[in-house]
């Protein structure tokens, strides 16, 4: 496709929707990442589950659809957000259906090591929760605490309080329902994570700090509306069979752009990565009207703790999209700002793509994907649409900042 908006190292399907990163694990060496795909059209809907292979974080290989729907099946209307757990050797997806009749459930799907065929299993785990004022469930992610395994799931209502609810699973075919974890109404969280229904929830150990990531869905005007993501520091506790509790200590949002949503944590090799979904921001274009796709996953970033605040910056293996300096008055479709620190900034066509006046540390660039690294630790991903006559410029203090061209 001969569109300069499209970003290209990122490793996003050819053509279609893309959304939320889901299954995000390594299999016998190799990184996998899937997502919810339209492989028919650039819309939500119809979604499937996409998946794309690396060795090295930096080469992606799209690889075969790995769960669709299946008519009359508990996910006929879709295959939803999920993870992928290793379940003694054996890769399982835990993912949401959505039945014929919009119900969700949580559902498994069991693979090869390659995690590329997988075959459902029935019945579904988890149904909809004992609580009849929560009418929406989904996004199962599961995680290790106190030598068992627990799952935790987004659920909330419109107009209601979103929450995360929290399951026993040790058998990963019987799923105990023991109650909600956190909810939106907390007074630590309330001011930064208000939302009708908690989604995509990730539940991680940084060093001795728990982080739970959770992704605002609000209902505005009557129309849903999805309010970027929170991070949660707290901690916490858990003791022989009692089920494990969660202590906030510090709420912040985890991304201040207009464009990321729904991220998923990996914890590997005493680090967690986690990758997220930025959207088109360029509605009612010409462009984005005639595009056969829209979204992108972002590069992976690490998470770390830090005076009980979440912060990111690239994961080390990006260094390796560097191909050599890149040309400040021609600035290639795919680039990367190392500042060091510096107070730049960068324009496309004149417009800035962020306010001025932060202290940054590095910029990536490719195609309209914009992720900025801030000194702070902070995080901002937004959208900037080069045409072909279009020119990228950074500003501010150039002394000591380096430009590098990113390929493959």
């Amino acid at each position: 496709m001969n569109d300069p908006a499209l970003p290209t190292l990122h490793g996003r399907p050819p053509t279609g929707w893309i959304n939320d990163p889901n299954g995000c694990s390594r299999v016998d060496g190799t990184w996998h990442v899937f997502y919810q795909h339209n492989p028919h059209g650039p819309t939500h809907a119809d979604i499937h589950w996409g998946h794309m292979s690396s060795p090295d974080l930096i080469r992606w290989r799209t690889e075969p659809i790995a769960l669709a729907p299946r008519p009359g099946g508990p996910d006929a209307r879709g295959c939803w957000s999920g993870c992928l757990v290793d379940d003694d050797g054996v890769p399982t997806a835990v993912f949401t259906g959505i039945s014929g009749d919009d119900r969700p459930s949580t559902v498994l799907a069991r693979s090869d090591r390659e995690a590329r065929v997988f075959t459902r299993e029935e019945p579904p785990v988890a149904g909809l929760p004992r609580d009849p004022a929560l009418t929406d469930l989904r996004d199962p992610f599961v995680f290790h605490v106190g030598g068992r395994r627990w799952a935790v799931q987004g659920a909330g209502a419109p107009g209601g309080r979103g929450e995360v609810l929290l399951y026993a699973c040790d058998d990963l075919t019987d799923w105990q329902e023991i109650g909600t974890l956190l909810a939106s109404d907390h007074p630590v969280v309330v001011d930064v994570a208000a939302a009708d229904i908690w989604e995509c929830p990730n539940l991680v150990q940084i060093g001795e700090d728990w982080v739970l990531i959770i992704s605002l869905w609000k209902l505005v005007d009557g129309t849903h509306s999805l309010h970027g993501v929170a991070w949660v520091v707290g901690d916490l506790s858990a003791s022989g069979d009692a089920p494990p509790s969660f202590i906030p200590r510090a709420a912040g949002r985890l991304d201040e752009g207009d464009a990321y949503y729904a991220p998923q944590a990996l914890a590997v090799d005493d680090r967690v990565l986690l990758w997220g979904w930025s959207w088109e921001t360029d509605h009612g274009s010409a462009r984005l009207a005639a595009a056969p796709w829209q979204g992108v996953l972002t590069y992976p970033r690490e998470l770390d703790v830090v005076d009980d605040r979440v912060v990111a910056r690239p994961a080390t293996e990006l260094v390796g999209l560097r191909t050599g300096a890149a040309d400040l008055e021609s600035l290639p479709a795919a680039f990367e700002v190392v500042a060091g620190g510096a107070r730049v900034g960068l324009t496309l066509d004149g417009v800035a793509c962020w306010p001025e006046g932060r202290d940054v540390s590095r910029v990536f660039v490719d195609g309209s994907l914009v992720e900025v690294f801030f000194g702070d630790g902070g995080t901002l991903t937004t959208r900037a649409y080069p045409g072909p006559e279009s020119r990228w410029q950074v500003t501010g203090d150039l002394v000591g900042v380096q430009v590098h061209a990113l390929g493959l």
